[in-house]
């Protein structure tokens, strides 16, 4: 006989979660934390594979061009992100450097970056646990033309402690004389995409109310009347993996969470969405040269001109992701694509869509790797050494509505009991879950109470405050080789920071 006391609160209602990325995922976690019964559907063949994940985004800083109010989400979002998987992060800080023959000052950024540490500090006032950036006093500092002459001068540390510690390589192998001042460090850390993907497994993994389907294909979306529910018609291999098999489930609630494919769905359930898809990829880099503990950092440039933004993004043993915001790094030519009248689905070009599906020639990702190395090595000359560490992190991702600067976005509703996570960055996939959540309250078909709205995010996720760092980083060096990339990006850099008493 079953103890009612043990039943979960929800069961009764049947949720289909269609794409396994990080939205997805983040979605049928909460919910089976919540003890719905989630059916949860991903094309590939593991959660969270998506466009390439490497920064926290917290407070935007990498994004002069967004407004304060994305950047003020987007800094409350990575604080919950990190208070839920806390073994994701990468903590080392974040430098921006501002070149000369830029025509923006840095000084531009610094009533922001005060704005940021405002809001941070409330936070933290408000509850000790969203000290999870470091204490408040530290969200940011600056680096004068003299600070950093200072610096160079210093040999490179055994371990990168202080805020000076982390600038020291960066003072080291720059030519000063090509920037403008003050550089600015603060406090926006790394996230790893193969240890999100590792902590959503082995949680849902661990709960007994979610059904993952990796593998599987859906087919058909059909919305039924009577009684209000959605059948979803999917296809995956048998158990032998010989035969395709196709089947159907009823669920109450359908969450498309499909990424750059969420209107492929909009057109099965004839929900007409405008959104954009942009491609996009990110280039893995070993520099057997390096031999300090770098921040990322970050060199502010004109999107889509020849001195786009490049990127350097630190991993243990001395490998490095890269991003350079030109056509011929990480943009693509006609790689951001619009939805139309007659289609909620973006349409890349075929030469997109196979790499998405079988991904890239040998000689096409290694002119990009190449070039986005001599894209560093102008500021880093030193980094001209540096060779291809592996494939390329790549993928497309949607954009809600027709604002390509739009960064900071969750979830809207369509029709009945329908909902599209529609997030550009990994930490929006929380607020996401909880807008689902305050929907099912508003359509009655779930009490207040029974959204575990009230708790902690400890509580909500409790799951994976269970996980060891040792059991994550296991499981995500497993998808990385799965996956072909090096195990070091795998690896964890730094530990979170404790709460602050004050």
């Amino acid at each position: 006989m079953t103890d009612a006391s043990n039943t979960p609160p929800n069961n009764h209602l049947k949720i289909g979660v269609i794409g396994g990325g990080m939205a997805g995922s983040t979605i049928a976690l909460r919910l089976a934390e919540q003890g719905f019964a989630v059916s949860l559907f991903e094309a590939g063949p593991s959660l969270v594979n998506g466009p390439p994940i490497c920064h926290l985004h917290a407070g935007g800083n990498l994004y002069r061009d967004i407004s304060d109010q994305q950047c003020l989400q987007l800094l409350e979002q990575s604080i919950e992100t990190l208070r839920v998987y806390p073994h994701s992060a990468n903590i080392r800080p974040t430098v921006i450097a501002v070149p000369r023959k830029d025509p923006e000052h840095p000084e531009h950024l610094i009533p922001r970056l005060k704005l940021l540490k405002q809001r941070y500090q409330a936070l933290v006032t408000q509850d000790e646990c969203n000290a999870v950036l470091g204490h408040p006093d530290e969200y940011f500092r600056l680096y004068s033309r003299e600070d950093m002459e200072r610096l160079a001068q210093r040999e490179l540390p055994d371990c990168a402690k202080t805020a000076d510690d982390w600038m020291i390589p960066v003072a080291r192998h720059l030519d000063l004389n090509n920037f403008q001042y003050p550089f600015v460090l603060v406090q926006e850390y790394g996230v790893s995409v193969f240890r999100l993907a590792a902590t959503v497994s082995l949680a849902l993994d661990a709960l007994g109310h979610c059904q993952v389907h990796t593998s599987t294909q859906v087919t058909g979306l059909a919305h039924l009347p009577q009684p209000n529910q959605w059948r979803i018609t999917y296809q995956s291999f048998d158990e032998n993996k010989t035969d395709v098999i196709s089947r159907e489930i009823e669920v109450d609630y359908v969450i498309n969470a499909c990424g750059y494919r969420t209107g492929t769905l909009d057109n099965l359930a004839s929900h007409p969405r405008q959104r954009l898809v942009e491609f996009k990829a990110a280039y893995v880099t070993h520099w057997q040269d390096s031999q300090a503990d770098w921040p990322e950092v970050i060199f502010h440039g004109q999107r889509g001109t020849p001195e786009g933004m490049a990127q350097l993004t630190p991993y243990p043993d001395g490998y490095f992701q890269l991003h350079g915001m030109t056509p011929e790094i990480t943009l693509f030519q006609d790689g951001l694509v619009r939805s139309t009248a007659t289609s909620a689905q973006p349409e890349l070009s075929e030469s997109f869509k196979a790499k998405l599906k079988n991904g890239w020639q040998p000689q096409e990702a290694e002119a990009r790797t190449q070039r986005a190395i001599a894209h560093l090595a102008q500021f880093i000359p030193a980094y001209q050494s540096a060779v291809i560490g592996g494939p390329p992190l790549f993928g497309a991702q949607q954009i809600p509505g027709d604002d390509p600067s739009l960064r900071a976005a969750d979830v809207s509703f369509a029709g009945q009991r329908y909902a599209r996570a529609e997030i550009v960055k990994a930490s929006s996939a929380l607020a996401a879950a909880e807008r689902i959540l305050e929907q099912l309250v508003c359509e009655g078909m779930i009490s207040e109470s029974a959204s575990g709205a009230c708790n902690r995010w400890e509580e909500r996720f409790s799951t994976t405050q269970q996980l060891s760092l040792e059991a994550i980083v296991e499981k995500a060096e497993q998808l990385a080789a799965a996956r072909c990339f090096p195990t070091a990006l795998a690896l964890p850099v730094g530990q979170l920071k404790t709460p602050v008493n004050d």
